[in-house]
């Protein structure tokens, strides 16, 4: 498959309508990127309620002060940022982690009866690809504690660490225990963004102590009951914990960056096809020059990354500052490489990002 994973960011699409750009491209069904289509399975295995209605503080020309309904203080960047800066963060200690714990405990509203009919419809009958989604283990400590502690609190409070872990663990035991009866899962998706350029933020011993029994139990029942795919999605560089994801059951990962160092032929080269990989395609050499594009295009899609478990896209959003003009030779380069036929006005395909589907209302 050839895919755009994460589309334009911020004000490349004024750019590439000030270079001739048809509604089209903008729209970006133009290119006719291959997709699948996605339903969540219909059940709840992330906050039940809130700690606060969500409220703005403050708002000028540059910024938004807010709280989430985590009781976050964020702070938005307008015209740059499509997610919020944390400010603050709710949890500083067991005290305050037994204020917000309900949040996370089992309720039978987890359970979406009408919705995980709905799903199984659109699966039986349209093809969708039935997805759960569950809590990454670092990301979780992350948005309670913020990045600093969720990089030391298993030395300075690792009781803390293991009462969040267990607590999201069995709540999500608990509501699949009782959706895997109901309907097939076809992929598990977890969410963790635990790493930088420089490498991951924690090590093999602090996965394999604190989130490989979450992990490991979560997927031990989705496997049992026939799930092929475990998906994390961690931007940066996570190379030296792949070893350790995979024994906690992960099997696919995404958008594995090159600017972090990432490189997907190496990764296949050493792991097979045991690890898929979506994305993988410096998005910074569409700023360059069509030789550096034909150069990356065919190390990344050379005959041995065409086996199978590659999903083949840019490793983030479209920079700004990519000519329309380099961004069309990166399409119609790829599906000649890839053997799929040249891209008509009449094709037109993809949807805004392409691992988001169906929501369920």
């Amino acid at each position: 498959m050839f895919v755009e994973l994460f589309g334009p960011l911020i004000g490349l699409e004024e750019e590439w309508a000030a270079q001739g750009a048809t509604q089209d491209e903008l729209d970006m069904i133009a290119f006719d990127w291959d997709y699948v289509d996605f339903i969540d399975c219909g059940a709840n295995a992330f906050f039940l309620g809130k700690v606060t209605e969500p409220k703005i503080l403050e708002e000028n020309d540059n910024s938004i002060i807010a709280v989430d309904s985590l009781g976050r203080k964020t702070k938005l960047c307008k015209g740059s940022s499509t997610l919020p800066l944390p400010l603050d963060w709710p949890v500083k200690d067991m005290q305050s982690w037994e204020k917000i714990k309900p949040l996370f405990k089992y309720s039978d509203a987890r359970i979406d009866e009408k919705s995980i009919l709905h799903a199984k419809k659109r699966q039986q009958e349209d093809g969708y690809i039935v997805t759960a989604n569950i809590f990454g283990a670092f990301d979780t400590i992350r948005m309670l504690m913020g990045d600093e502690n969720a990089c030391i609190v298993y030395y300075t409070d690792p009781d803390l660490a293991l009462n969040i872990l267990n607590t999201i663990t069995e709540m999500t035991l608990k509501v699949f225990e009782q959706t895997l009866k109901k309907i097939h899962v076809d992929q598990l998706m977890t969410h963790e963004d635990m790493a930088g350029k420089s490498g991951p933020l924690v090590g093999p011993k602090q996965i394999e102590e604190f989130y490989k029994p979450y992990y490991h139990k979560v997927w031990d029942l989705f496997e049992s009951h026939g799930t092929p795919i475990f998906q994390m999605d961690s931007d940066g560089n996570i190379e030296n914990i792949i070893d350790v994801l995979m024994e906690c059951g992960i099997n696919s990962v995404y958008p594995v960056e090159p600017a972090a160092g990432m490189d997907i032929v190496k990764l296949r080269k050493k792991y097979g096809n045991q690890l898929m990989m979506f994305g993988g395609i410096d998005k910074h050499v569409l700023r360059g020059t069509k030789e550096d594009i034909r150069r990356e295009l065919e190390y990344k899609m050379q005959p041995i990354m065409q086996q199978g478990g590659m999903v083949f896209g840019l490793d983030h959003r479209i920079p700004n500052g990519t000519p329309l003009e380099n961004y069309r030779y990166y399409v119609d380069l790829g599906r000649e490489l890839l053997g799929i036929e040249p891209r008509t006005k009449n094709q037109k395909g993809w949807q805004r990002m392409a691992f988001c589907g169906e929501s369920i209302t």
